[in-house]
């Protein structure tokens, strides 16, 4: 903005100028129009309706920064605004190419269904069908005459989204969710970037509530109100999550009885209540939501978010808009920022269960409740152990997020061409599976140049080729599987690229449904166990390390290789006359690349991890070894992990 770009810090008006004239090159050598705005007033919702008014389509999609689209996006979504002329918003889930901080530190990523998917699979479809859905600002469609009426996005809060709907169905508007991933964005990398992230949520909403109660709001539907109280009111989990961290310690250190009761008394009413609480929770849940997870994430942001909501409440039009941070370099271990207080809370509830053993043990009238109570506590403390595992900040190998996906191509290499499957693609690498008979046994070794043409998805124009340069090669059996890293890229090859990656929304859908397993009650409580015992011993190794980087073991498996993604590419290299092997009835196609059309023959996906980051350090796994709990797990895990992968094959 021009009001960045005449910033009084001379070093901050030179960068916001630099910035300025990189963006209009850009915009120039694709063809788009750079539109810029005097102030940076009302953020987001500011910048979006100085946008509006140099724009005159009759819907407008908006996508985070971070956020791509999928080719499909609008074929899926434009439709049902003919359908329904009251119809404001079409909102679509937000799908994910990288793991958030509790994913990536406790390695779920490829296991475990997203947290995000609670909201946008089970939330957002029951709100739907009270006309209750709302804008989450990205991955949305709005009708261009409704935010005019409006007076476009809302910007009193720093939630615009929730805002903006809020404003337009209270004036009878209407929305409709469209429960298919069309988009694929980026989540914070880091521990601190998430809680701000959260924060910013959390402080949006109840400015809504504070400034704008849904139960006093004219226009709206009782059932509406109550959507929307609902989706408010949940914000207030920091309070009743600390509560219950920590009143056991009342009873524990100062005898204050807020939970009275016998061993067989707890048994019969408060264990059996807990049980068939989360047995209900686990079969109407289950593919979305492992036992205990909640309990962690919420005990994750309660920390801090605890201190947002006493800031709202205080001072309602204070907040203001921080950009989330995404991207992060994460080239090492090491203990989050923020992870002091989850160690203070980590101590304290140990030296709880310390002394309720001990003055259950050896002190003279007490009674069989403060065991019940330091059994609480102890859950309490496997909590705040697996929350010190999200604090432990694990090295991030994957320098750009790749993602699974099954399209065809042909592979040009030294003047000879090959019908491969392309199985995981970043913006950096791809993989591809080839006949082994392509390749002499020296291939890969040294990288060779080439170019890789892509099979379009139907209704796509083709593409040009993009260039490629020959990485690694494993063999696996009649097959080799190979890392193709992407040379110097021209603006038109990008557009192939992001055919290639982007072009089939089905790839995005198979990844998530992969990791809604259901997780029964007993491992899941296994796990969260193992969490809470383990993870402390890493975050406590990771904090007497200090910030010095710790060498990574990177191992392949057997059925695809595995590449560190922080390390460049090779830089593009002069044509080497590369070891072909004589064609001897390859299971695809080898021929001149003037042959013509790509022969589509059925091959099996490679597995997920392909260009998935590498396997954590030696030294990480060694804490596992010889422990049944462990390896149980690791059985069960790994057996759903293989039955969903024969699912997507069948499939």
């Amino acid at each position: 903005t021009d009001q960045k770009c005449a910033d009084a810090n001379p070093e901050k008006a030179a960068a916001a100028k630099a910035r300025r004239v990189d963006l209009q090159a850009l915009c120039a050598e694709l063809g788009a129009r750079y539109l810029t705005r005097a102030r940076n007033e009302h953020a987001k919702a500011g910048n979006l309706n100085n946008g509006l008014a140099s724009a005159s389509g009759d819907l407008v999609l908006v996508l985070d920064a971070d956020h791509v689209p999928f080719r499909s996006l609008l074929a899926e979504t434009v439709g049902y605004f003919a359908e329904d002329p009251k119809l404001f918003l079409v909102q679509t889930p937000h799908a994910f190419l990288n793991p958030d901080p509790i994913e990536r530190n406790l390695k779920t990523f490829e296991r475990m269904p997203s947290e995000n998917e609670m909201f946008y699979a089970v939330t957002q479809a029951g709100l739907d069908k009270w006309n209750g859905s709302f804008f989450c600002g990205s991955a949305a469609l709005l009708r261009r005459v409704a935010l005019d009426e409006a007076g476009g996005f809302a910007g009193i809060t720093i939630t615009e989204d929730c805002e903006t709907a809020f404003e337009l169905h209270s004036r009878g508007w209407t929305s409709a969710y469209v429960d298919k991933p069309l988009i694929a964005g980026l989540q914070p990398d880091t521990l601190a970037d998430f809680i701000g992230q959260r924060s910013r949520w959390c402080q949006g909403m109840f400015q809504i509530l504070l400034l704008k109660n849904p139960a006093l709001q004219k226009g709206l539907k009782p059932i509406q109100k109550l959507a929307y109280l609902s989706s408010m009111t949940f914000w207030f989990f920091p309070i009743p999550r600390l509560a219950f961290m920590f009143a056991p310690l009342l009873h524990i250190f100062f005898d204050l009885k807020i939970f009275v009761a016998s061993v067989d008394e707890s048994i019969a009413y408060t264990a059996t209540y807990i049980v068939i609480n989360l047995m209900m929770q686990n079969y109407v849940y289950g593919k979305f939501r492992w036992p205990f997870v909640s309990e962690l994430y919420e005990y994750v942001q309660g920390l801090y978010l605890s201190k947002a909501i006493v800031s709202v409440i205080w001072s309602p039009r204070k907040p203001t808009f921080n950009v989330t941070n995404k991207g992060a370099t994460l080239d090492h271990d090491h203990l989050s920022a923020l992870s002091l207080p989850f160690f203070a809370v980590y101590g304290l509830l140990l030296v709880g269960c310390l002394v309720a053993g001990w003055r259950y043990l050896f002190e003279p009238g007490v009674t069989n409740l403060m065991l019940v109570v330091g059994l609480w506590n102890f859950f309490n403390l496997l909590t705040a152990g697996a929350a010190l595992g999200v604090c432990a900040e694990r090295r991030q190998l994957e320098r750009t997020p790749s993602l699974t996906i099954a399209r065809r191509g042909q592979l040009t290499l030294a003047g000879r061409a090959v019908d491969v499957a392309i199985e995981r693609v970043s913006a950096e690498a791809c993989t591809v599976r080839m006949p082994a008979a392509f390749l002499a046994p020296g291939a890969g070794q040294r990288p060779v140049p080439g170019t890789l043409a892509v099979e379009p998805v139907a209704g796509a124009r083709p593409a040009g080729a993009l260039p490629v340069v020959l990485g690694p090669v494993t063999r696996t059996g009649t097959d080799a599987v190979c890392r193709l890293a992407f040379g110097a890229l021209r603006p038109r090859d990008y557009v192939a690229l992001a055919g290639l990656m982007y072009g089939d929304a089905e790839a995005m859908r198979r990844f998530q449904l992969r990791r809604r397993r259901h997780k029964d009650l007993f491992t899941g409580t296994l796990q969260f166990i193992w969490w809470g015992l383990a993870e402390p011993v890493r975050a406590l190794r990771y904090g007497l390390a200090g910030e010095a980087p710790r060498p990574v073991a990177v191992e392949a498996p057997a059925a695809a290789p595995v590449y560190d993604e922080s390390v460049p590419p090779p830089a593009p290299v002069r044509p080497v006359e590369l070891p072909l092997a004589a064609p001897q009835r390859p299971t695809m196609p080898v021929r001149p690349q003037a042959q013509g059309q790509v022969h589509a023959q059925s091959h099996t996906p490679a597995q997920s991890h392909a260009l998935s980051p590498a396997p954590a350090p030696a030294h990480a796994e060694a804490e596992a070894d010889g422990d049944w709990v462990r390896l149980m797990l690791d059985y069960e895990n790994d057996r759903a992990l293989a039955a969903g992968r024969r699912r997507t094959d069948a499939a």
